[in-house]
């Protein structure tokens, strides 16, 4: 008895020390400050200057026109904004030399900062259609930014006029401050109204001409800026500039039902745990997208190189009858977050609030006036009182769009023309899938061959300071980014990357 008693003491005095070491007062703690002092240095990789990412002044840049004057700006006026960001000049530009016109599209542009190039011109259009390029400047890649939550304007080191001048443009008619009675009826139209407005641009600001143009955008722009490089290449003589290449991040390519419907329930699968539905919803979505011919599109068809043309799944481009997974996904989305935000996955509430009153999948306005519809903001920038909103409530396609996607089109002719291509993707965008953005490149011949003939490597994308932070893959010109963390605005999600983009496009970089 003797000896069970003593293995019952030795044993019960283990336990006690047990419980003692693990007991809560000797659980982990942090202090806050700690915390911060973590979290800042993290950061510091985000925040590592590029050669050419600084924060502050301008190279000298001068017009000898004197009409340049009126669109002057001041860069220590700009409301709200309580640090000089520099001269840029800005307002109406008639689309055409006629003194009739009443066409006239809104500009904002800036020179270059002390290590950007006064050797080139890079245009930036958001998409929409109809949705203001002024959302790229304030929130994306402009010099001052203010995003989502922000309690105020903030220098943004990571602005592409550390690369280059600027030019952000308001297009077509119909979007923004621009002016005049829509009257486009495709993609065609819509270029040659942009040339022209380029044309007179560039009869006041005549010393940007035989500079290198770059052509940027996102979202639908995907379908703008192919079309507008198109037209330039093929009526060389329209601009005294010399196109080098395109840069469009989650663009609008191809039909829907490829880069939504298809890619759609294999996303959800990827980011179960973000979407959090039920297994009742998640079976019967496998159930649709086997029937809708979705299921396993991917491994059968997806592959480097392609065996062949990839087949729509059914009849349609947008979604057969029954087959319309993406909305059944948003309002299931919905039911469990109602913040979900199809342009960024992992939003939850709160809704952080936006100066320009639409930061997610729903307006949300939280200060009226909203920043570009406040008559001091527009005195500064030279533009009527007039209403402004992110997003054009009238068609700017009167009748609808009546081109095809660029991909099916425009497309290979721009890219085989430039010196280098750039398509971005951020991969946690759902309103256009980074694999459906796969799908419609292997489906594409440019340079003599469909789609990339070897595979896209996996953490291949490195960004400089903080190393893997997506896919790259480079062939006959087209180089093809994939973001992680990122949603459908690359350049305000993950603007260390998108600057890395466009400095590799531009030939700032030798490598993606």
């Amino acid at each position: 008895m003797s000896v069970r008693r003593t293995m019952f003491s030795t044993i019960l005095s283990f336990l006690i020390a047990a419980l003692l070491l693990t007991s809560p007062a000797d659980a982990r703690q942090i202090r806050k400050d700690e915390l911060r002092a973590r979290q800042l240095e993290a950061a510091k990789k985000f925040n590592l200057p590029s050669r050419r990412a600084v924060t502050s002044g301008v190279k000298n840049i001068t017009f000898s026109n004197p009409r340049a004057s009126e669109f002057w700006v001041d860069g220590t006026k700009i409301p709200e904004v309580d640090f000089d960001i520099g001269p840029s000049w800005a307002g109406l530009m008639p689309i055409s030399a006629n003194k009739n016109e009443t066409r006239k599209l809104f500009f904002w542009f800036f020179p270059p900062g002390p290590q950007g190039s006064l050797d080139d011109l890079l245009f930036w259009t958001n998409g929409g259609p109809g949705c203001s390029s002024l959302e790229g400047l304030l929130q994306e890649n402009g010099p001052f930014t203010w995003s989502y939550g922000q309690a105020k304007p903030t220098v943004n080191q990571f602005s592409w006029t550390n690369i280059s001048s600027v030019l952000w443009v308001e297009q077509p008619v119909g979007t923004g401050f621009s002016q005049g009675k829509p009257d486009i009826r495709n993609e065609d139209d819509l270029a040659a109204e942009l040339v022209g407005f380029l044309q007179q641009f560039l009869e006041v600001f005549s010393e940007l001409n035989t500079k290198k143009l770059y052509l940027s955008g996102e979202s639908y722009a995907g379908t703008y800026v192919p079309y507008i490089a198109n037209y330039i290449y093929e009526h060389p003589t329209a601009l005294n500039l010399s196109l080098q290449g395109i840069w469009i991040a989650d663009p609008s390519l191809s039909w829907d039902v490829v880069q939504e419907q298809i890619p759609a329930v294999d996303f959800v699968h990827k980011y179960e745990h973000v979407f959090a539905l039920n297994q009742t919803i998640m079976t019967e979505l496998d159930a649709i997208a086997a029937r809708c011919n979705y299921a396993g599109y991917m491994d059968k068809f997806v592959t480097y190189p392609p065996k062949g043309r990839l087949p729509l799944p059914g009849k349609s481009t947008f979604a057969d009858p029954g087959c319309d997974v993406w909305d059944m996904i948003f309002d299931a989305a919905l039911n469990v977050n109602p913040a979900f935000n199809i342009y960024r996955i992992f939003d939850t509430f709160p809704i952080l609030w936006d100066v320009l009153g639409f930061p997610g999948s729903f307006e949300q306005v939280q200060l009226s006036p909203i920043y570009f519809d406040r008559p001091d903001v527009k005195q500064a920038i030279h533009v009527p009182d007039v209403p402004w909103t992110e997003c054009s409530n009238i068609d700017v396609f009167p009748h609808g769009d009546g081109s095809l996607p660029s991909a099916l089109s425009v497309l290979p002719n721009v890219i085989e023309k430039s010196k280098r291509s750039v398509i971005v993707h951020g991969l946690a965008d759902f309103i256009l899938i980074a694999e459906g953005t796969r799908i419609v490149l292997q489906n594409m011949t440019w340079g003599g061959l469909q789609g990339f003939q070897t595979p896209i490597a996996n953490d291949s994308f490195i960004v400089d300071g903080v190393g893997a932070l997506g896919n790259t893959h480079t062939e006959r010109g087209l180089t093809y980014f994939e973001v992680q963390l990122s949603g459908h605005m690359v350049p305000q999600f993950s603007p260390r990357a998108a600057f890395q983009t466009m400095e590799y496009l531009m030939g700032f970089r030798s490598n993606p």
